[in-house]
């Protein structure tokens, strides 16, 4: 593996705070490996992000198993990596409690199949990669028979139910883990888990150009500029695309010559954009992009976002930002009448960085007033823009671990132990 977090002092995951694991060795395969074929490794990867990081991580375990099989379930990205995908990814893309009670009975049943149909494969390793309400069941299934199993990026444990920790070492061998304080809270039950880092930190310059950013979108070099980012699901720009968009159009009325840019995720999260842009005052200064959202994070001079992964490449960006969001009703109710939730903090910039660097707006908050004027603070005082830099960089070295080839090198140990390392 790649050295760990050198400032913050975690190397590979392992330190004294993480070496505890579910057993002194990998838990043995049912399948040895035949010498008449390659290693065969099955994964699973939920929506874009996943799919991103299965096809970074096949590349880098084709570098050290250059015959290997690969199959699952993944997108676009893991295809053109080599993945033979059984099921798309896009079929697991389902979140919140509502969402994911409504869609429970066709994802048990594509479960079923997918898991049997891997097990009949025979794998030397699974990598369930994301998508835990999915992937852990799979894992535990395939574990109880033999094969071993990695979850590759670990749910948020941090921020609810740490005890969960322990039932994912029930289903994973091994745990890889994108952040830095993920591994000691596993520790703390026992479970073997890594800090690998995070691919978008090895993907992002930790200068990014702005000017060459704005050039290629079309957009002018000097005009200030808001990248408004309310989603990547249809659920999501529903919720808070008109709040978004209501915002957008109050900060342009008090910094002028606003430039604003708006990705689109997908053509069809594009039409929804659309639609609801359309309603509130457009102009030739706003700019519905077909997907570039790392470009038009990199353009603008403020982020409006909602909240998730989309955070921390803004902060990768280095760019300040609002987050806002809003859950399904009866979602929220349920996470806040059993107390599920035990953070004070959502949007990872602040987690990681352990302080309010990025305001907040959540549910109730989540308001066109309350949002323009937290965008508008960035607009007016670029002291405070300057001031977030250095944490900004201190971040981005943190999660810079060549993340992709540290996570092959984890998942080597288990399914060659005997040539651990090897290359």
């Amino acid at each position: 593996m790649s050295p760990g977090n050198r400032e913050s002092g975690i190397g590979n995951g392992q330190d004294s705070s993480t070496s505890a694991s579910l057993a002194s060795s990998p838990t043995p395969s049912t399948f040895a490996i035949p010498a008449t074929r390659g290693v065969r490794i099955a994964l699973c990867a939920g929506e874009a992000s996943g799919d991103g990081l299965g096809a970074g991580l096949i590349a880098a375990l084709r570098a050290r198993f250059p015959n290997a099989e690969f199959a699952g379930i993944g997108g676009d990205a893991m295809r053109a990596a080599g993945c033979d995908t059984w099921f798309d990814a896009n079929e697991l893309a389902v979140m919140g409690l509502a969402e994911v009670l409504r869609h429970l009975p066709r994802l048990l049943r594509l479960r079923k199949a997918f898991r049997q149909r891997v097990l009949d494969w025979k794998p030397d390793v699974y990598i369930g990669i994301d998508a835990p309400d999915f992937n852990l069941g799979v894992e535990r299934w395939l574990k109880e028979r033999g094969v071993r199993t990695v979850h590759y990026v670990s749910p948020s444990v941090w921020a609810w139910r740490e005890k969960r920790a322990e039932k994912i070492g029930h289903s994973a061998d091994r745990v890889l883990c994108l952040f830095p304080m993920e591994p000691p809270i596993y520790a703390r039950h026992a479970v073997d888990a890594r800090f690998v880092g995070h691919p978008m930190a090895d993907e992002i310059p930790m200068e990014p150009d702005r000017a060459s950013a704005r050039a290629a979108l079309g957009l002018s070099p000097d005009a200030p500029t808001l990248a408004v980012l309310p989603g990547s699901r249809l659920g999501e720009i529903g919720r808070l695309a008109p709040a978004f968009f209501e915002a957008a159009r109050r900060v342009a009325a008090q910094v002028p010559g606003l430039q604003i840019v708006i990705p689109a995720a997908n053509a069809a999260c594009r039409e929804a954009l659309k639609a609801q842009i359309a309603t509130h005052g457009v102009d030739s200064t706003w700019h519905l992009l077909d997907g570039r959202a790392r470009d038009a994070m990199i353009a603008s001079d403020a982020v409006l976002l909602a909240s998730g992964t989309a955070t921390l490449e803004a902060m990768l960006c280095k760019r300040p930002m609002v987050v806002g969001y809003r859950i399904a009703p009866l979602t929220y109710r349920i996470v806040k009448g059993l107390g599920l939730l035990k953070v004070e903090r959502y949007a990872l910039p602040n987690v990681l960085a352990g302080e309010d660097i990025a305001p907040e707006l959540m549910q109730d908050d989540c308001t066109p007033e309350q949002l323009s004027s937290a965008v508008l603070r960035w607009f007016r005082e670029p002291e405070a823009v300057a001031a977030l830099q250095p944490t900004y960089r201190r971040l981005h070295g943190q999660l810079r671990q060549d993340a992709s080839a540290s996570a092959a090198a984890a998942v080597a140990e288990l399914v060659l132990p005997s040539s651990a390392g090897a290359t």
